[in-house]
């Protein structure tokens, strides 16, 4: 008898992949568990068959479960979560749930919303690592994974109506920052961190051409003999100009291995949310690879990142051997979490642990303000995008329609001469119609990209705590050493170690810190100005068309 399987999880499938739409309850045949990527072949009871995720199905014996009483774990939502892209086609609002923009590669900004129907704005490239990493068999290039596998797998534990936030800081607890401050250090290799004394205090050394990428020209391939597809990207970083392909699999595992790596020093922002469905429709693709480019572009201008061996690879890998020893030889780096602080050489004296709390307490404070303001602009700018699309929209096109039905009655009073007025009047009602599509349309060209670089914010703005958690715990550990002497825990001379290396952490910390400030100054003085400069055009384009209107109404 053929195996049986209870869905615990709806699955929408992709249309032309192969899959099989199930629900929760439904109780499906199993086919082929052997399928890989994991999925599963089945059949349900109306004799269609395809696949499914092996984590949306209980093989085995059905259970008798319904999905009244079943208990699923609990998922966490993001505020981003909350737009569809029939939404933004019409111009809604991306923001209503805390939605996303993103930037185009040349400066430019466009609306692209998360979806409340994100199970149908899914990426290809969302899910686990397994084996075929490297299996050369894809017809994208280097190793390459099915789409689904990797969208799949974002789905898990929830249902698929549901968009999960699976990028968050690796390390479940604050790193412990003892497995640095009392190891033996290996020898000094030739990656070092140099910080130096600059005007503003310790800085990091910044590269004098800065790097930058360019994301773009996405592409659908496929593999497991066209069973499976994906997006791939081409990434062109501006050291070369030679494109390489990836997959945001392959984005996620850079920012696994970055968080890892510099995590502890550095805060390392989410990717944009991972997916379930609706990986390839084109709205979602765009905004997708946007969001990457805005990413990817944050990392270029960071000097410790941009500089690090995985991120060079990332970009430069010339052919599939290197990208496979590259990545393999990035996975066994034993310089992670808080050892990555052993590779820093501040070019200045030991620093005031007092003083550095201090400036540490004080930036948490700015930090957290600034995360409060930053929620609030968003908040604002959603209410300002849903009036826009919504209520000022209509109440132009109510004065516009007024000033018309105005016109047909003045044209029926049959007096002679007054078509001057009744076509100035007809003029004006059209006026005032362009005016609510220009509004509706204005968010898109200005609201949009201040919304972006604010939700860019509260993302790095959110990484910050756990970064600073662990400095503050060298810190606490220094002030334990007497204690810990004195307990024989410790020798004197690793109190003076601890002492030194807590030093060269607090160096980073506020190299850090003034990366932070210095990006935020020339960020919100940018937005602001393309803010500004867009809305100046707009209120000037409205006020040419009044005055042409004007101009149709004859002067007594």
């Amino acid at each position: 008898m053929a195996m049986q399987a209870q869905v615990i999880y709806d699955f929408s499938a992709e249309p032309g992949n192969n899959e099989l739409t199930v629900r929760e309850g439904e109780t499906v045949t199993v086919l082929n568990q052997n399928v890989g990527g994991g999925w599963i072949e089945a059949q349900n009871a109306r004799g269609e068959s395809g696949l499914v995720p092996e984590d949306y199905l209980q093989v085995g014996a059905v259970s008798s479960r319904t999905p009244e009483t079943a208990t699923y774990p609990v998922a966490h939502i993001p505020e981003s979560s909350n737009t569809t892209n029939t939404q933004v086609a019409n111009g809604d609002n991306p923001w209503s749930g805390g939605g996303a923009y993103t930037n185009d590669t040349a400066g430019g900004w466009e609306t692209q919303g998360y979806a409340q129907t994100q199970q149908n704005a899914g990426d290809d490239d969302d899910g686990e690592w397994d084996e075929e990493w490297d299996d050369a068999r894809s017809t994208g290039g280097y190793g390459e994974t099915t789409g689904e596998e990797e969208g799949e797998a974002a789905g898990r534990d929830t249902h698929t109506h549901m968009k999960l936030s699976l990028n968050k800081f690796a390390f479940s607890k604050i790193p412990n920052p003892e497995v640095y401050l009392l190891a033996k250090l290996p020898p000094k290799g030739k990656d070092r961190l140099a910080i130096y004394m600059g005007d503003v205090g310790p800085v990091w050394l910044y590269p004098q051409s800065p790097l930058d990428c360019v994301v773009a020209d996405p592409k659908k391939g496929s593999k497991m003999y066209g069973l499976k597809s994906y997006i791939e990207y081409q990434v062109t970083p501006n050291t070369t100009n030679r494109p390489v392909n990836h997959r945001y699999k392959h984005f996620d595992w850079l920012y696994e291995r970055l968080l890892e790596k510099f995590g502890s020093a550095i805060p390392i922002p989410s990717l944009p949310d991972k997916q379930v469905t609706g990986r390839f429709e084109e709205e979602f693709i765009k905004m997708r690879m946007e969001r990457l480019q805005g990413w990817l572009c944050r990392m270029c201008r960071h000097p410790v990142v941009s500089n690090s061996d995985v991120f060079q690879l990332f970009l430069t890998y010339r052919d599939e051997k290197e990208w496979k020893t590259g990545k393999r030889r990035a996975e066994k780096d034993e310089c992670v979490g808080p050892m990555v602080f052993s590779t820093i050489d501040p070019e200045a004296p030991e620093l005031d642990i007092i003083e550095v709390e201090q400036k540490c307490e004080l930036f948490s404070r700015f930090t957290k303000e600034m995360d409060d303001g930053v929620k609030d602009l968003l908040n604002v700018g959603n209410i300002h995008w849903k009036r826009c699309t919504g209520p000022l929209r209509k109440e132009y096109q109510k004065i516009g329609k007024a000033f018309q039905n105005l016109s047909s009655v003045f044209n029926t009073s049959g007096y002679t001469g007054e078509a001057t007025l009744t076509d100035a009047l007809t003029a004006a009602g059209k006026t005032y119609e362009e005016i609510s599509q220009i509004v509706a349309e204005q968010p898109r060209k200005d609201l949009h990209f201040l919304m972006e670089t604010n939700n860019e914010y509260k993302g790095l703005l959110g990484c910050f705590p756990d970064t600073i958690g662990v400095h503050k715990a060298a810190i606490e550990k220094v002030r334990e050493g007497d204690k810990m002497v004195a307990a024989g825990k410790i020798t004197t001379q690793d109190k003076v170690t601890m002492a030194k290396r807590t030093s060269i952490m607090c160096y980073s910390l506020q190299a850090e810190m003034n990366h932070f400030h210095s990006n935020r100054i020339y960020d919100y003085n940018r937005v602001m100005q393309l803010y500004l400069e867009e809305q100046i055009r707009f209120y000037e384009t409205i006020a040419e068309k009044l005055k042409q209107t004007l101009g149709q109404f004859t002067t007594l």
